[in-house]
């Protein structure tokens, strides 16, 4: 009898959490929400096409604070400074693009989708201190924060599912 109230139990709270998991699914949104402080310029991205490798990153420049439709390369095409923990298939895409930075702080980038990005200085990746999705009808899918100091990054786009993605760098306050 013990066993039959536990799996009791269980079910229901199986069933009650259905309410809670439709909930958590993104809104139909009429149209984009205008962003405001840090993020406004993510409703007008100019547009870039990523390195291939490091020796194409002076021409693949995106300024903090600018947004960019930066257009990525088949992922075979791509030779990264270090392999991406999640590199895509052979049907992704991908590229480089260098951030320069001048001041010390935290730094946000968000993507228009869901691609994987390591950010790369001196050869290392630096690591990531906090992930998050964008607001709400913004189309900001994945905002991921690092701390930098001044020097150049080179931020490694990677398993992506269409040959572009926005992208914007944002120093936060």
């Amino acid at each position: 009898m013990k066993g039959f109230r536990v799996g009791c139990v269980l079910l229901a709270s199986m069933a009650s959490a259905g309410p809670v998991l439709a909930q958590e699914r993104p809104p139909v949104c009429a149209a984009p929400i205008a962003l405001s402080g840090e993020l406004a310029a993510w409703a007008s991205p100019g547009d870039r096409t990523a390195a291939t490798d490091v020796a194409g990153l002076a021409a693949a420049t995106l300024a903090i604070g600018e947004a960019a439709r930066v257009k990525l390369l088949p992922t075979p095409a791509v030779r990264y400074p270090l392999r991406p923990e999640k590199p895509g298939g052979s049907v992704s895409f991908g590229g480089l693009v260098r951030l320069h930075v001048t001041a010390p702080g935290t730094y946000r980038i968000a993507l228009g989708s869901g691609a994987w990005i390591d950010l790369v200085a001196g050869g290392k990746a630096v690591g990531s201190t906090a992930h998050g999705h964008g607001p709400d009808c913004s189309g900001i899918r994945k905002m991921v924060d690092f701390p930098l100091t001044p020097g150049d990054y080179t931020l490694q786009i990677a398993a992506n599912g269409a040959d572009t993605i926005t992208v914007l760098a944002v120093k936060l306050p």
